[in-house]
């Protein structure tokens, strides 16, 4: 398989995850980035939240096409979300490699318990 279907594939299946489950495409991106594209664990985590934006931006417009949220529940959450990425974003480079494969890695652990337990 070429490097090209294999980069296809993965940002595929990030979509698919990231429609499905109004996110979560990272969980999918990340590794494949590290593995296939061979990225350094910095720049594939920059990589991959460049990658999932565009693909939230779809979800977004499929969701208030189809479901409708309550956008007055939406934009509390909207608002956090923006002041939490530019933290996140603005820290990015202060925090240590292995801590970010930590924290990611706890992040996946609590989500994959709690969506099971729910």
């Amino acid at each position: 398989m070429t490097d090209r279907r294999k980069h296809q594939l993965a940002g595929a299946a990030g979509g698919l995850i990231n429609g499905l489950f109004g996110g979560g495409g990272g969980m999918v991106l990340l590794p494949l980035l590290t593995k296939w594209s061979r990225l350094e664990a910095r720049a594939a985590f920059a990589t991959c939240v460049a990658v999932i934006f565009p693909m939230c931006c779809v979800s977004t417009v499929v969701y208030l096409w189809e479901v409708r949220p309550a956008l007055e529940l939406v934009l509390p959450y909207l608002a956090g979300g923006v002041a939490g990425g530019l933290a996140g974003g603005l820290t990015f480079e202060r925090v240590p490699v292995r801590l970010l494969k930590v924290i990611f890695g706890l992040f996946l652990l609590y989500a994959g318990v709690r969506y099971l337990l729910w």
